[in-house]
């Protein structure tokens, strides 16, 4: 019992609440491609977990609670503590994040 008490503290990284509203593109959730562009916007604080399609529009939105975004890809949890104004990328979901400003 007290050792899952302790896997669920770790499995969820971020300091926002698990309920906080975020943004993913429908290809994550209904084709299962990986979250390969992650930003954290600067003016609301909204955080964004895309496929890395360039061509995506407001259609393309879904919301969901940032607890079911780790719950897709638990590696985002490395991004917990990216700082509003910023984004991360990576080519596929096994290669390394890199930073950039919005």
């Amino acid at each position: 019992m007290i050792k899952k008490l302790f896997r669920k503290q770790k499995d969820y990284l971020f300091s926002e609440k698990k309920s906080t509203v975020c943004l993913v593109c429908n290809h994550i959730l209904e084709d299962n491609y990986s979250i390969l562009y992650v930003t954290h916007d600067k003016d609301d604080g909204m955080w964004q977990f895309l496929c890395g399609n360039e061509n995506h529009s407001t259609d393309d939105a879904r919301m969901i609670s940032l607890e079911e975004a780790v719950t897709l890809d638990p590696s985002i949890n490395g991004l917990h503590d990216m700082p509003l104004g910023l984004g991360a990328e990576r080519r596929t979901k096994s290669t390394e994040w890199k930073a950039f400003k919005l």
